[in-house]
């Protein structure tokens, strides 16, 4: 029986069994773009060659989007993937230049996109991830609205699995698709959905966790982590400076400065406040580690 990875689904029901499929069928079986199993054997290279990756400014308005946005959802049901990058690409033209058009297929649309980024070709992979850029430049907090939270919650974890790849063009490009999630988006909804990453399995996802969580607090008032919950953004901080991975410890020290600079803006004895603060709510080893970090600045 074939094992699911954990990293890569935000459920834990089990997988049915797969049969040991004859290397023809599944040859031909790849070139579908609904296989989308990250576990099967990498598709040859010169395929995606054929695929330009177009930049959002080089992106032009639909000549005729009313009648054309029609057919967006068809071309994204293709079981031609190249066919599938092209209505991608249309995808991002509609948000960036009509995403009222847009609004109401835009569930259909994240959920093509986590089929997408599961998909063994590397080309449809990055070029959805363009996507998943532009559509949070567009539509920010509409994506976390309840019609389009769940698809959401399944491209988030795509992302962060994204950019903890080994593939340089791929990871690069969902770091960039992270940062304008976090920039386009409402800071305390969005660290709720981010916490969930704080104690993933994956060290790399939660080190990718731990620097969209640094940037979404550097956002913050101190309203706004009193909202979330003062103490919990603290523990999170002090959990993730103990990570295996100096990119989560650095990120958790981004944190921990964000929080005690809006923490302690109105008081006069800045450091004891914060020592106290620290010490009330936290083991000694690591009350000692938020204070070193703030001495050390």
């Amino acid at each position: 029986m074939a094992l699911r990875s954990l990293d890569n689904a935000l459920p834990t029901t089990p997988e049915r069994p797969k049969k040991q499929a004859k290397v023809a069928v599944l040859t031909q079986k790849q070139s579908d773009f609904g296989v989308n199993d990250e576990n099967k054997a990498p598709l040859p290279p010169t395929a995606d060659a054929t695929i330009d990756y177009i930049s959002s400014e080089n992106l032009q308005a639909m000549p005729d989007p009313e009648t054309q946005i029609t057919g967006l959802t068809e071309g994204l049901d293709s079981k031609d993937w190249t066919k599938v990058c092209e209505s991608l690409n249309n995808a991002r033209r509609f948000a960036l230049y009509h995403s009222a058009l847009m609004a109401p297929i835009l569930e259909k649309v994240l959920l093509v996109l986590v089929k997408a980024m599961k998909n063994p070709r590397s080309a449809l992979s990055k070029t959805s991830i363009m996507a998943s850029t532009d559509i949070f430049n567009t539509f920010g907090d509409e994506l976390l609205q309840p019609s389009n939270s769940d698809a959401f919650d399944h491209m988030l974890l795509q992302l962060l699995l994204k950019a903890s790849q080994d593939k340089k063009f791929v990871c690069e490009e969902a770091d960039k698709a992270l940062k304008a999630m976090v920039g386009s988006m409402t800071p305390l909804p969005l660290l709720q959905k981010l916490q969930a990453y704080v104690n993933h399995a994956n060290l790399r996802i939660r080190a990718k966790a731990a620097i969209s969580i640094s940037h979404c607090v550097s956002k913050m008032g101190l309203e706004g982590m009193k909202e979330f919950g003062l103490v919990s953004l603290v523990q999170i901080a002090a959990e993730l400076l103990n990570d295996r991975l100096p990119e989560a410890r650095e990120a958790a020290r981004s944190t921990v400065i964000s929080i005690y600079d809006a923490f302690t803006e109105n008081e006069e004895q800045k450091q004891e406040s914060w020592q106290n603060f620290c010490q009330s709510n936290l083991p000694p080893l690591h009350a000692q580690s938020m204070v070193k970090i703030i001495s050390s600045q």
